[in-house]
């Protein structure tokens, strides 16, 4: 290490993790759009109910699922930087081709204006709510098809660029990019949708991401090969090596090593720790992201233009912020009683999984004010981020690099299923909820119904950890045999 002390070391590493937050940032800008848009743009003119738009967000996150069992074998396959730039581009299509659904659905059934659509009653209000659904389900497959390589790209240039001990700090700042991108989107999409039209705000958000690819071209490459990156911050890079001397050799014969079929990572507990993880706690943080503008709507009657609406949105995402510290926790354990990095970071997310249970308390302190359940999905959104930024790192924490994007991978399609289950199932129960009034702790109608779910949300993470520490106990590292 005596390099390091004659050697400045550069910091060329937290460029590229500031890049992979703004494209944390682009991607959830791009999946806010619809969710900001539907309710008060989309709904009306296309003649939706709860139930399509939960059709809608299931289907992404189905979909999204299955490509993320994908997309992690494809970044290594890739390579994290063609990979990158090919999932960033797709999903950046895949935003701009939302624009073009209503003139999909003007054509097909023989209307001309948005204005005609609005006004269509009886079996052609039906068919008109049916054929834009499609139209928007395949714009959203094809964001969701690109989606799904972010965080398995992410994922595996963290663990190129950062030691063990660093990795879930890195994680919860380029983690971050998706609150900075909800804290983003109720202050812009519903401004754009409002003077330029809902068209324009897919399009201008969805151009966001082709920049972003632009950048990514010029400034990565491995860090054995990158020039902004000297002798002094390589060797720290990978101080987890045994033989430091051979850092530059062994980064260049990484590909030589041996890799896990996809069959054989499905043999690990500690495959299926992750992925049980992922399926317990995705959906809600998803389920905060998509229905929140319209919980406001419904309960409150606040629309996401109200400067209101626009204001209590940034604040839960504001207040999610916080979890760029749940990242550091790990580190601070670390360095204060020595732990592993595995067992550091259970003992932190234990801790994130008893925040979500304010959850529980939205509803009743709603009819108070509507400042108090946002201030309470905000902390469990804090919580879940600052759990998510410490389970993608127990990844790399026992998997070799070689198999670091497809074991994401297969996490992220489990918890695109566990999503999957949650939005349809809310989407379903919110239109049950208000066509018999049904009633839940005090609540009636859809008020009732979203009780419901934000009571599955408040006790997901504890099962969920309760389940992982089952599985994996102790820190057990992958060992590939050559």
């Amino acid at each position: 290490m005596s390099s390091l002390q004659t050697n400045k070391m550069t910091n060329y590493r937290w460029v590229i993790c500031s890049m992979l937050f703004f494209a944390t940032t682009v991607n959830y800008l791009d999946r806010q759009v619809l969710s900001l848009t539907w309710d008060e743009f989309i709904k009306p003119e296309f003649h939706w109910d709860e139930s399509h738009y939960g059709t809608i967000t299931s289907v992404f996150s189905i979909v999204y699922a299955v490509c993320m069992l994908f997309a992690g074998r494809f970044i290594d396959w890739m390579g994290t930087k063609k990979g990158y730039i090919w999932s960033i581009g797709v999903w950046s299509l895949g935003a701009c081709l939302h624009a073009v659904c209503g003139i999909y659905t003007e054509h097909h059934v023989g209307l001309h204006t948005a204005a005609e659509l609005m006004q269509a009653t009886g079996d052609v209000a039906v068919t008109i709510a049916t054929v834009s659904m499609y139209a928007f389900l395949f714009a959203r497959c094809v964001l969701a098809l690109g989606e799904a390589g972010n965080f398995p790209a992410a994922i595996k240039v963290t663990a190129e660029y950062f030691p063990k001990r660093d990795r879930a700090y890195a994680t919860s700042i380029f983690n971050a990019g998706a609150s900075i991108g909800a804290l983003i989107a109720p202050i812009s999409i519903p401004l754009l949708a409002k003077h330029f039209g809902w068209e324009m705000a897919f399009i201008v958000i969805g151009a966001l991401g082709f920049i972003w690819a632009g950048l990514w071209i010029f400034m990565y490459s491995a860090p054995a090969k990158n020039k902004n990156v000297n002798q002094a911050e390589l060797l720290y890079i990978e101080q987890d090596k045994e033989d430091l001397t051979k850092v530059t050799k062994d980064a260049e014969d990484e590909e030589n090593e041996p890799k896990l079929s996809f069959g054989q990572c499905f043999k690990y507990k500690q495959t299926w720790a992750f992925a049980f993880g992922k399926f317990m706690t995705d959906g809600v943080w998803w389920f905060f992201l998509f229905w929140t503008p319209s919980y406001l709507n419904t309960q409150f009657g606040i629309k996401a233009t109200d400067p209101q609406g626009m204001l209590l949105i940034f604040m839960l995402y504001l207040i999610t912020m916080l979890s760029i510290y749940g990242g550091k926790l790990p580190t601070i354990i670390i360095n204060k009683t020595g732990k592993n990095p595995y067992a550091a970071r259970m003992q932190a997310m234990l801790i994130f999984a008893f925040f979500p249970l304010v959850v529980l308390t939205a509803q009743p302190l709603g009819q108070i004010s509507p400042w108090f359940p946002i201030i309470m999905i905000g902390i469990g959104g804090a919580a879940h981020q600052s759990w998510s930024a410490n389970i993608f790192s127990t990844v790399s924490d026992m998997f070799p690099k070689t198999a670091i994007a497809t074991i994401t991978g297969i996490g992220g399609m489990a918890g695109g299923v566990g999503s999957m289950i949650l939005q349809k199932a809310a989407g379903n129960l919110f239109v049950y909820a208000g066509d018999t009034n049904m009633q839940f702790m005090g609540f009636e109608g859809k008020p009732a119904g979203y009780f419901i779910i934000f009571c599955v949300c408040a006790v997901a993470y504890l099962i969920g950890w309760i389940v992982m520490k089952a599985l994996v106990p102790k820190y057990k590292p992958i060992i590939i045999e050559k």
